[in-house]
């Protein structure tokens, strides 16, 4: 049994090509050399390998590999990088040139320009260890960036960004043609379809496997009630919302605008009467709601042939990498190719978006899954040179967003420092598209937390909602937005135009989301008490945050004398005179003659 428990030096493979990750663009095969992200540690007996370390020079996700010249049937393997430990039992998983590769199942996580270690102790007789960007981390070779970072650094940019950081509430609509089914395809809910895949709603073409011309026939049904727009933007407004975004283009591939480079739009296919984001925009623009886009563009079931899957399959597996099928269509894809599809299709509709809606806040791509790089960068710089005030989402790919989104229903830790602005997306129940059935709300009080832990650390919350496919809100969503909205109306100074202090939060533990599967399965357990509160800073002003109803006596421990000379305490949304002390403890406020909100209050501090 070879055991390996040292510290091993690490090649950056920049010099070796063993092929490609890129694709076809305008009849051109592009050429992307991932090993140039990708550290190779080479297992050499004859070396002093006691006191080496290796440099990440990325930050993500990575996958560890084993490559050696062996094959065995299974081996128990443990591998530690800083303190993140993996054991498995390791079976073949490729057979490429250079030998034969074995690979844990679960990522590590690494931060940029940090120093490592790494030890293994397995039973396979090991070469290299590779340690090999995760799918859902793609780096690019850095080509692009400085002509990036120059337009990303332009002042229309950074305004637009300046008004991102401080809207901090929107709202998402997921809404489509797959809305009409409401999670259920022939009598079968999604839960039970026979193929993997998401089960939330707006994926029901792909665990279903529905053919694109059977599919295409809900268009000819959908004829949502003309009342649509108006209720949309006087909800985010009730809400306290201060844009919207809503998916002109899913996944399907169906546009709820009318495209001149497409049929498969709603005023080409449907019975209805007039253009869905044009309404919704100017309906948007009259509430005072500023308006921005959902648009995926690198997978699209109708359009989008296999999303380039068979052509990035044919070079990973000659490199040993994994090649996820998720979101591609491989049960009826269109017979063009995936260039093809971004020339004669993507690219048109994001300049046609542009044109149609001159006021345009963002565009939040989303799907980017197999395109390149320089296709990444293409959408960019194509925003950019049609409106450069419109921001780009970091789902455009390879880092080219203005801003971040932590994933979907995710929420970061206060420990985690974001590089640009961020913003998490939420649903309030468990899907995106409307789902019929699932009847799982949260309640205001756990969107309100979710929404105020997330301005304590500096992010936007964009809250889903989900109509059915007449363009009705769900009863249970509307009421939770416009309870929040109650909440936000009374409490607006201590989120709006803030930012992070340097104390997010004190009281009970983070009580964080890793995605919607996340709450769907565990639910939501906290229990609130008077000890929490979430803080937010504005000028020589913080803010403390609440949602249970003031007790008698209020006492903020991070904000005893240590935190500064106080001036002045006001409870928002009232006029009332406090009476209050700082103490070396603590802040402690007089709160007998406070009305009792159910849920809770915030307090305004201003600082000499």
């Amino acid at each position: 049994m070879l055991i390996i428990n040292r510290i091993f030096r690490c090649i950056l493979l920049s010099s070796i090509i063993l092929g490609c990750v890129g694709c076809s663009v305008s009849g051109k095969q592009e050429r992307n050399y991932p090993q140039q992200n990708w550290v190779v540690l080479h297992i050499n007996s004859t070396k002093n390998l006691d006191d080496l370390s290796f440099l990440a020079k990325h930050k993500g996700k990575f996958v560890l590999q084993l490559v050696s010249n062996d094959i065995v049937e299974a081996a128990v393997s443990n591998i530690e990088v800083n303190g993140q430990k993996l054991h498995e039992k390791l079976q073949l998983k490729y057979t490429i040139e250079s030998g034969y590769v074995y690979e844990f199942s679960d990522p590590i996580t690494l931060q940029a320009q940090t120093h490592y270690t790494l030890s293994l102790s397995t039973s396979i007789n090991v070469k290299q260890i590779r340690i090999v960007p995760h799918r859902s981390n793609p780096i690019g070779t850095g080509k692009y960036y400085n002509q990036w970072l120059n337009m990303h650094q332009s002042p229309e940019k950074q305004q637009a960004l300046r008004w991102f950081k401080e809207a901090r509430f929107g709202m998402f609509i997921h809404w489509g043609l797959y809305s009409q089914a409401g999670g259920i395809w022939k009598g079968t809910q999604i839960e039970d379809s026979p193929y993997p895949g998401p089960r939330v709603a707006e994926w029901l073409m792909s665990p279903f496997r529905i053919p694109r011309a059977e599919y295409q026939q809900l268009a000819s049904t959908f004829n949502p009630d003309k009342s649509f727009a108006q209720n949309f933007a006087q909800l985010a407004k009730k809400a306290g919302m201060k844009y919207l975004v809503i998916t002109s283009k899913h996944h399907d591939g169906f546009a709820l605008y009318d495209s001149a480079v497409s049929d498969y739009d709603i005023v080409d296919a449907t019975p209805y009467q007039g253009d869905l984001i044009k309404e919704l925009y100017q309906a948007c623009l009259a509430e005072g709601i500023e308006f921005g886009v959902y648009y995926s563009h690198g997978n699209d079931w109708f359009d989008g042939t296999d999303g380039n899957y068979a052509n990035v399959k044919k070079q990973n597996d000659k490199l040993g990498i994994y090649t996820h099928a998720q979101g591609k269509n491989l049960w009826d894809p269109s017979s063009n190719t995936h260039a093809e599809y971004l020339s004669n299709k993507a690219y048109p509709q994001i300049k046609e978006l542009l044109t149609l809606l001159p006021k345009l806040r963002l565009i939040w791509f989303d799907g980017d899954g197999f395109i390149t790089e320089k296709q990444a960068f293409e959408f960019y710089k194509l925003v950019y040179d049609n409106n450069p005030n419109v921001l780009v989402s970091r789902r455009v790919g390879y880092q080219f967003g203005d801003y971040l989104d932590a994933g979907d229903n995710v929420i970061p830790s206060a420990s985690e420092k974001m590089e640009k602005q961020w913003e998490t997306v939420g649903t309030t129940n468990n899907s995106w598209g409307f789902k019929a059935y699932d009847d799982d709300w949260k309640s205001t009080k756990e969107l309100l937390y979710y929404f105020i832990d997330i301005l304590s650390k500096g992010g936007n919350y964009l809250l889903n909602i989900g109509p059915d496919g007449e363009g009705k809100i769900p009863q249970q969503s509307a009421q939770r937005l416009t309870e929040m909205g109650q909440w936000i109306g009374t409490n607006s100074d201590a989120i709006f135009g803030t930012t992070r202090w340097d104390i997010s939060y004190e009281g009970a533990n983070e009580t964080l989301l890793s995605g919607t599967g996340h709450r769907a399965k565990s639910g939501f357990n906290r229990q609130f008490t008077h000890k929490d509160f979430w803080f937010t800073a504005k000028q020589n002003k913080v803010y403390a945050m609440s949602l249970m109803p003031p007790q008698d006596s209020i006492e903020i421990l991070s904000l005893g004398k240590g935190s500064g000379h106080i001036d002045a305490v006001r409870l928002l949304g009232s006029t009332q005179k406090l009476s209050w002390k700082q103490t070396d403890h603590a802040l402690v406020i007089d709160a007998r003659d406070w009305q009792k909100a159910e849920n809770g209050f915030a307090v305004e501090i201003i600082f000499k």
